[in-house]
């Protein structure tokens, strides 16, 4: 019998994914749950398993295609290669995604990463049902012009072209079968942005003055004669550099900082750590510590643990889910600590170690990447000491921790009085949305962080004496 492979769901709100390579190829042999094929999303990019044991037959789409989740991919049977039905490989599909476009069309119109903002995004499109059929007619004629490219176009697709105002009927697509893809449509408005816009049509221009059109992105002259390499970038820096772009233009963002003497916590970690490790397993980081310090100041100012929706109302979180941001050679992701508040010191250093090489490893499961409440930034464990970073949407705040440095500092002594002494500085620092947290309240907060780091008594959970 033959087995299809489809699509598998990857996630809370992840609703199409890319196929980035193919591991096996037509006519190979294959074993249950090996590594098939490669797919990225949005959140992760990961290897999927085979769903059966057999022979690859057929593979239906392509490398560097994107498709919907539950779309079939390919065949796996018990005989060799299946060429025969290759043919119907390019057209089912194609047929399926046009017979479906007016529920994709509702689909496409939800926020892949800020659920709590779709209601409020899709109210200036919605539209009486008296206007839903000039609206479908209007799509139909678009896709006319250039059939199955403009027929059988993914959600992602279909909304960038909205979004930049294109019509799909006049893009030129390379993917199978003339299909356009996302790279199809960047290009065709990179190129429009060269060129003087051509006049809208009069139903376009409604439409624009009820919802107006995200403007093209205008490539800026390179400086020329430099010797130089271009690098094209991945599909995860594409999306990491639209999404700091968007969290700019989303919330309104500014960074506060206060030092804090980390001189305790760290002669602290030095005593504890060769057994910590042995008797948790992980390596004892100064990181914990500042995260019971965050859990403890939004304990007592909250509303830095929440988001704001669309209508400018604000979730308030009783949970602390922590997103953790993680480098790795593909890029940087944001790996989420469930329920942080209910972690003592040694939980949250496992959970955070656990995530982290889990993430790096290429093992984090989709819906690990989602669901943060505040995030934290370690750029101190590259060596930076100051950092701004951007908040990961929809949070409120991001925390940075950089790095602990040894310097002159002016201490009172209780027997001395004011005298200058070596100490482990560290900034504590917390970008936030100013629409949500006052800068006042953002201080308290901060002055809070450093009051638990420098006077807490952390040797309970390390189980130490205070000296």
């Amino acid at each position: 019998m033959a087995t299809p492979v489809k699509m598998p769901e990857l996630g809370e709100s992840i609703t199409e994914g890319t196929i980035t390579r193919w591991i096996k190829q037509e006519g190979d042999q294959v074993e249950a749950d090996e590594p098939l094929f490669e797919v990225s999303t949005d959140k992760v990019d990961t290897e999927v398993p085979s769903p059966a044991a057999g022979v690859l037959q057929s593979i239906k789409v392509q490398a560097d295609e994107t498709v919907e989740v539950g779309a079939e991919l390919a065949v796996i049977g018990g005989g060799g290669g299946g060429q025969a039905e290759a043919p119907a490989a390019e057209e089912e599909p194609e047929a399926e995604e046009a017979e479906e476009q007016p529920e994709e069309a509702e689909a496409e119109e939800q926020p892949e990463e800020q659920p709590e903002e779709a209601e409020a995004e899709e109210q200036p499109e919605a539209e009486p049902a008296a206007r839903a059929k000039p609206r479908q007619d209007k799509a139909a004629a678009r896709a006319g012009g250039n059939g199955k490219a403009a027929a059988g176009v993914s959600p992602l697709v279909r909304r960038l072209a909205r979004e930049h105002d294109v019509d799909l009927s006049q893009v030129q697509g390379s993917g199978s079968g003339g299909r356009v893809r996302r790279e199809d449509v960047e290009a065709y408005v990179q190129q429009r942005g060269k060129e003087p816009a051509a006049a809208e049509a009069p139903a376009a221009k409604g439409k624009a003055a009820a919802a107006p059109a995200a403007p093209p992105r205008v490539a800026v002259p390179l400086t020329k004669g430099l010797r130089e390499e271009v690098v094209p970038a991945t599909r995860l820096r594409k999306v990491i550099a639209e999404r700091m772009v968007a969290s700019l233009q989303t919330s309104a963002q500014l960074t506060s900082a206060v030092e804090i003497d980390m001189t305790r916590v760290m002669r602290l970690r030095e005593r504890a750590k060769d057994e910590f490790k042995a008797r948790e397993g992980v390596s004892l980081s100064p990181m914990p510590f500042a995260v019971l310090a965050l859990i403890a100041a939004i304990r007592e100012y909250p509303t830095v643990n929440s988001a704001m929706d669309g209508d400018g109302n604000l979730h308030v979180y009783q949970d602390v889910h922590l997103g953790v941001a993680v480098d790795t050679p593909k890029g940087l992701f944001v790996p989420v600590v469930k329920h942080a508040e209910s972690l003592n010191l040694a939980g949250l250093a496992k959970a955070i170690a656990d995530v982290a090489k889990r993430t790096r490893d290429g093992k984090i499961a989709p819906d690990e990447l989602a669901g943060s409440t505040i995030s934290l930034t370690n750029t101190g464990s590259r060596g930076a000491v100051w950092d701004t970073p951007i908040i990961n949407q929809p949070n409120a705040a991001i925390f940075a921790t950089p790095a602990i440095v040894k310097r002159p500092v002016v201490v009172d002594d209780p027997d001395l009085g004011e005298v200058v002494a070596v100490r482990q500085m560290m900034y504590g620092i917390l970008t936030y949305d100013h629409r949500i947290i006052d800068g006042a309240d953002a201080a308290r907060f901060l002055v809070k962080v450093k009051e638990v780091l420098e006077a807490a008594d952390f040797e309970g959970d390390l189980g130490l004496e205070r000296e």
